[in-house]
C-alpha cells in the first residue's frame, strides 16, 4: 500500500491509500478520489516527505505504565523467591504449614491456579512474564 498526500482544487489537504501508483491514477481518472472536506474530484498528489524511520536510541524511554511494571517486577524479585513451575505445590505447602512461610513467585497452569483459589490459598497473577522465561 502507498499513502499519498493529496490536495483538491479548493486547496484542502488529505491523505489517501492505494495499492499502487497505477491504482491511484485509475481510481482518480474514474472520479472516485474525492476531497474529504468538500467532495471535489479534482485531486492531485501533493509534495510529501518520505517516511524515514527514526534512528534507534540505545535505551528507549519508558512510559509511566512500563515504569510502574518495571518497579513492580523489581519489588517482587527483591522480596520473594522464584520457585518456577513448582509454584502451585509450594504455595499449597506454605498455606498448609508444611513449608516455611515466605513470599514466592513462579508459574502455574490455569487449572492449578483456579484450584489454589478454590481451596483458599492466597495467590494473585503478576502482570509480567518471569525473567527466567524471557530471552
Amino acid at each position: 500500500m502507498i499513502r499519498y498526500a493529496l490536495r483538491c482544487d479548493q486547496g484542502h489537504d488529505f491523505d489517501g491509500w492505494f495499492r499502487s501508483s497505477d491504482a491511484f491514477e485509475t481510481t482518480r481518472a474514474a472520479g472516485h478520489v474525492a476531497c474529504t472536506r468538500c467532495g471535489s474530484v479534482t485531486v492531485e498528489k501533493s509534495l510529501m516527505a518520505p517516511a524515514v524511520p527514526a534512528a534507534k536510541q540505545h535505551e528507549p524511554a519508558m512510559n509511566p505504565v512500563e515504569a510502574a511494571l518495571q518497579a513492580l517486577r523489581q519489588q517482587v524479585e527483591a522480596n520473594s523467591d522464584y520457585v518456577g513451575l513448582k509454584f502451585a505445590d509450594e504455595a499449597r505447602a506454605i498455606h498448609e504449614g508444611r513449608a516455611p512461610t515466605r513470599a514466592i513467585h513462579g508459574e502455574a497452569k490455569l487449572e492449578e491456579a483456579r484450584k489454589l483459589i478454590e481451596d483458599g490459598v492466597p495467590v494473585a497473577p503478576l502482570p509480567f512474564i518471569p525473567r527466567q522465561k524471557t530471552n
